[in-house]
């Protein structure tokens, strides 16, 4: 965007801490000098986990206060743009943590009556944001074939892996056949959701799947 553009925004919208929402000073961007200090980081170990399905999967935030605020306004109320900030900051810990472990980078799809709803797969943004960052784009390589329930609805494990089993696909599983693939979501909790995309990635014939999701909740 043009500089002056940029500037006659910032003095009509002066810009915010997207977790915070504080005012941000001269030399902040995104994210205000106290958030960057206090922000739930997870590093090292910490932002690993394994799961069914996924060989690992890497989180750069947990999922709580403010971080869990800036997210369920990026997923539920329309603040599209946080994808920006999220996508950096995932883009970070999946250098840190996945560099030359995978070949191709996808994302955990919306329904397209979830996406009609919403105006927009925040997965998608999310994941576009962060391949641009490490020098690449997403690939669209899952459909989710079946709408289900909101996963954020359902409190029990069982419950979370009985809405999403069996609902993606591969529709073209050459494009899969033989990459190690990387899936990104926004939130992974139980990792539910991530194993059945894993679970049809690895029925298309991929031959490892990672994922990298912007927090996690456990």
């Amino acid at each position: 965007m043009n500089p002056a553009v940029d500037a006659l925004l910032d003095l009509l919208f002066p810009p915010k801490c997207v977790f915070c929402r504080r005012l941000l000073h001269t030399g902040e961007r995104d994210l205000c000098a106290a958030c960057q200090q206090a922000l739930p980081w997870l590093t090292g170990a910490e932002a690993e986990q394994v799961g069914e399905g996924f060989s690992l999967c890497v989180s750069p935030l947990r999922y709580q206060d403010t971080v869990r605020d800036a997210l369920r306004r990026y997923k539920f109320q329309g603040f599209r743009w946080y994808h920006r900030v999220f996508g950096k900051l995932l883009a970070q810990c999946i250098r840190d943590h996945l560099e030359g472990k995978y070949d191709v980078i996808t994302w955990a799809p919306l329904s397209a009556k979830r996406k009609r709803e919403r105006g927009y797969d925040q997965a998608y943004l999310l994941a576009d944001s962060a391949a641009r960052a490490l020098g690449t784009r997403p690939q669209p390589l899952l459909r989710k074939v079946r709408h289900t329930a909101a996963q954020s609805g359902l409190e029990e494990d069982a419950q979370r892996r009985s809405n999403v089993q069996g609902v993606y696909t591969v529709p073209e599983p050459s494009a899969a056949a033989g990459k190690r693939i990387l899936v990104i979501d926004d939130i992974v909790t139980t990792g539910s959701t991530l194993a059945s995309c894993a679970q049809a990635l690895r029925e298309a014939g991929a031959v490892d799947v990672l994922c990298a999701a912007a927090a996690r909740a456990r």
